[in-house]
């Protein structure tokens, strides 16, 4: 699989284990991690296991991060995706996305993430209640609605522009 890295930043930093708090100093110091077991749909309709970690930092309450393994490349790099938390909720509903990512429900139990990058598309299958169980997860940690918008978007801002 090649998701590409139009998304991603095409590597993977994430700490292992479940969860942690390296710092007392408060909540956006948590890392949830949770792993996901996704079945890549392939151009002739057969599907391949893929390993997949999600992982939530709440330090960047609005996103999460889909990570894939080296081995499931076609480079051979690491890949991370990330998109709104919110996408995630909504499609595990309805269909939902746009641009690069788009999520939608497969019948009762599955839902379908679709990466789209200038490497090409790949449509990989989750088994929704393990998707649902991360997405509670980290709404324990940050409820809707109170995540610090004015901070993300300061650090959205600093990963865009530096220090110019």
């Amino acid at each position: 699989m090649n998701t590409g890295t139009g998304t991603g930043n095409g590597n993977s930093n994430a700490n292992s284990g479940n969860s942690g708090n390296s710092d007392i100093g408060g909540v956006g110091d948590i890392v949830l991690e949770q792993p996901a077991r996704g079945r890549l749909i392939t151009a002739d309709e057969r599907e391949l296991p893929v390993p997949a970690m999600l992982r939530y930092v709440a330090a960047d309450p609005l996103a999460v991060h889909l990570d894939f393994p080296a081995e499931v490349s076609l480079d051979r790099t690491s890949v991370t995706w990330t998109f709104g938390r919110a996408l995630l909720d909504d499609g595990l509903r309805s269909p939902s996305g746009g641009g690069d990512v788009h999520i939608w429900p497969c019948g009762e139990n599955r839902t379908v993430l679709e990466f789209h990058s200038p490497f090409g598309l790949a449509l990989l299958r989750f088994e929704t209640a393990a998707l649902r169980r991360f997405l509670l997860r980290t709404y324990a940690v940050v409820p809707e609605g109170q995540e610090d918008l004015d901070e993300a978007v300061d650090r959205g801002l600093t990963a865009l522009f530096g220090s110019v």
